[in-house]
C-alpha cells in the first residue's frame, strides 16, 4: 500500500465545497483540494436523480484518511456523503514529498 491517496467528495454547492476544503486544509488533513463543477446522475432511495455538484479532489496521506473521513462526515450536509479513497500507486517524488511537508 502506498503512503498517499486521492479522496473524492461531492457537495451540492460551491459554498459547501469551499467551506469543507478550507476546514480540511486548516487542519492539515490534506495538502491540496481541487474543486470542479460536475453533473451527477445517481439513484437515491429508489429514484433516479440528476443534480449539479462540486467535486473535491483531495490529495493526502493514507494515515490521515480516518481523520479526514471523520471531518467530512461531521461537516457535510448530506445524509450519506460521497467519500471515496483511491490509493496513489506512484507519483512525482517532489510532489509526494510536498504532501508530506504540508500535512505534518
Amino acid at each position: 500500500m502506498s503512503g498517499y491517496c486521492l479522496v473524492t467528495v461531492t457537495c451540492a454547492s460551491r459554498a459547501d465545497a469551499e467551506g469543507l476544503a478550507a476546514g480540511i486544509l486548516e487542519k492539515r488533513l490534506a495538502a491540496c483540494v481541487q474543486l470542479s463543477e460536475i453533473t451527477s446522475f445517481y439513484v437515491w432511495k429508489g429514484t433516479l436523480n440528476q443534480a449539479p455538484e462540486v467535486l473535491l479532489l483531495i490529495k493526502t496521506r493514507q494515515d490521515l484518511y480516518p481523520m479526514l473521513e471523520t471531518h467530512v462526515v461531521r461537516h457535510h450536509p448530506y445524509e450519506v456523503p460521497e467519500i471515496v479513497r483511491v490509493p496513489i500507486e506512484d507519483g512525482l517524488k517532489a510532489y509526494l514529498g510536498w504532501i508530506d511537508e504540508v500535512t505534518r
